[in-house]
């Protein structure tokens, strides 16, 4: 096989890093100063965009080091019976293209992750080099979030973590039995270890020794993870119930939802159960309100019927049509957590409301000024100037928000 250059590898290891969903890119037009006219560039091989601890939107360097891989799992597109195009960075090669990428602006950081080669450990091995080569050698002060790799030896993912701003590990699906059947190769048991001493790394580092002085600082950006989903049968309620438990457990900044999508010779993945990219994104909802509005699973959940959220309505929505004897609520007297269920009114919405009617009553025209999304909420509110009237039991309510049904194709 022909000696892939430089350029080549970059072009095949920074599409199968799309796959990663713990570092997603955002959408924007494609620019370049490549001509010659202007200075730098929006879109290139590599460049994701994703937000950083303190909420800043930043550019990384987002890459496998090889899409080489000694697994077999059924959902991965680069599982070694896939008959991908295969490439492989050196350790030089990623540090090399992070700090040319860094000094000419076009990043600020590096997202890095990677199939498995030779043993967990080896490429364990090769990632914590280059996260020790970019910090040590080069003084390098950006981003680096490390996918790491379970299996690998305890001290390499405590070497990963003082290296590293975030570390995440996946734990591929949403169930144990999943993982057996899909990814027999890999272990829950041994998943969840790996990321219980993520977070006991993390808290021993948080205290000051008897000295007063502070330790190293492990992996200060938390850790995530991520799993598929719609690649076995697990409900959504299944789904959300093991995010809840990760968060809890280990502390986690994130779950990421990645909706699987049917790859060449997958035959023991079943079909898919739902249309997969709105499933991940109603998931999305539903995890912002678990974490965020005081839900629970249940609640969530239980608007419908099998155990899976409703695709054509978002998750909060869905739960207030199925209990409309809770609405409507009046603005001016309604709890914190009451207000928070209202369809239409998010947390900064929430918080302004409570601010203001301290000192006056609130009227329509004030919510729309404080970012309420009116079309959602006026059925599941009363303001002095509003009454929603026989609209909030209205047979038709949910007809005015989900979408008309469409023709499908033939083709």
């Amino acid at each position: 096989m022909a000696r892939l250059t430089l350029d080549e590898k970059l072009a095949i290891l920074s599409d199968a890093a799309k796959y990663d969903a713990s570092c997603a890119s955002s959408g924007g037009a494609k620019r370049d100063s490549r001509d010659g006219k202007g200075l730098g560039s929006v879109t290139g091989s590599g460049i994701c965009h994703a937000y950083a601890p303190d909420g800043r939107c930043i550019s990384l360097l987002k890459i496998l080091m090889t899409n080489f891989c000694i697994y077999d799992c059924a959902y991965c597109v680069n599982r070694v019976s896939s008959n991908v195009t295969r490439a492989r960075f050196s350790v030089e090669e990623v540090v090399s293209l992070t700090l040319e990428f860094y000094r000419r602006n076009y990043i600020e950081g590096l997202f890095l992750s990677s199939g498995i080669i030779r043993s967990p450990d080896d490429t364990m091995g090769d990632m914590v080099r280059i996260a020790r080569t970019l910090r040590e050698d080069h003084g390098f002060r950006g981003y680096i979030h490390l996918k790491t790799i379970p299996d690998a030896a305890p001290e390499l993912i405590e070497q990963a973590g003082l290296y590293a701003d975030r570390l995440s590990i996946n734990v591929e699906l949403p169930t144990d039995a999943g993982v057996k059947t899909l990814a027999p190769e890999k272990s829950p048991d041994q998943i969840r270890r790996t990321m219980a001493d993520v977070r006991l790394n993390r808290d021993a580092r948080c205290d000051k020794s008897h000295r007063g002085k502070r330790p190293p600082r492990f992996a200060p950006a938390g850790q995530s993870t991520q799993m598929i989903v719609g690649a076995d049968a697990a409900t959504d309620t299944d789904i959300l119930t093991t995010s809840t438990r990760l968060y809890s457990s280990y502390r986690l900044s994130r779950v990421y939802y990645s909706a699987f999508s049917p790859i060449p010779d997958s035959s023991q993945v079943l079909p898919l159960i739902k249309p997969p990219l709105m499933r991940e994104h109603r998931l999305y909802q539903a995890d912002w309100l678990l974490r965020f509005y005081g839900f629970d699973v249940g609640e969530i959940t239980g608007a419908t019927q099998g155990g899976n959220l409703d695709l054509a309505i978002d998750p909060k929505l869905a739960w207030a049509l199925a209990n409309r004897h809770h609405f409507p609520v009046d603005v001016n007297r309604a709890g914190r957590e009451m207000l928070l269920r209202v369809p239409g009114l998010g947390a900064k919405t929430v918080g302004r409301i409570l601010a203001t009617r301290r000192h006056r009553t609130i009227r329509y025209g004030d919510l729309m000024r404080m970012g309420a999304r009116l079309t959602h909420a006026r059925p599941f509110l009363t303001l002095p100037d509003w009454s929603p009237g026989g609209l909030t039991d209205s047979a038709g309510l949910r007809a005015r928000f989900a979408p008309p049904p469409e023709q499908l194709s033939l083709l």
